[in-house]
């Protein structure tokens, strides 16, 4: 169990996934988060504002800088996914995790193209977009919590805790 711990906290390559300690994965999914909850701010505000086209237009590109940027958080996160011993609850964990951030980018794709066909037009966004983008959102939620779980329940990709220690060594420790 102790090499199984080990395995999930190493990258399977540090080139693409990240330096042991520091993985990618992290880093790179705030751009999906942050600009899929700004698209859905925008999608709100179309529907507030007087002139709402401009919302609209900025929510299509937000959606869209979102579903490059989970791609591309994908493929990191697949790599850390294959460190994970198959067939231990971490690897179930991030089996459902990954699942779930796979739905919710289709359901951005989706979302997409049907945005994509009332562009040229000065409205707000649709509720059925918008309503897409929430219950997105939710499934986003549920997904982060997994990722959560993976990185501070499991461990995953966390650097060991005798590597942590040395970050609460205080000088007169350190000299001893």
């Amino acid at each position: 169990m102790a090499n199984d711990i080990e395995q999930a906290k190493r990258p399977v390559s540090a080139a693409l996934a990240g330096p042991y300690g520091h993985p990618f994965h992290p880093i790179l999914v705030t751009v999906p988060i942050g600009a899929w909850v700004s698209s859905l701010v925008f999608d709100i505000g179309s529907r507030i504002v007087a002139d709402p086209g401009f919302l609209a237009r900025g929510s299509l590109w937000l959606v869209a800088i979102g579903v490059v940027g989970a791609l591309a958080a994908a493929l990191v996160g697949t790599l850390d996914l294959l460190a994970i011993p198959s067939g231990t609850p971490a690897f179930r964990t991030g089996l459902t995790h990954m699942s779930l951030n796979l739905a919710v980018t289709a359901a951005y794709i989706a979302g997409f193209f049907w945005r994509r066909a009332a562009y040229d037009q000065p409205g707000p966004v649709g509720i059925g977009p918008l309503v897409l983008s929430a219950a997105a959102l939710v499934a986003l939620a549920a997904s982060g919590y997994l990722g959560g779980k993976l990185a501070y329940h499991y461990g995953v990709r966390v650097a060991a805790e005798s590597t942590q220690a040395e970050g609460y060594r205080t000088a007169a420790r350190r000299s001893s």
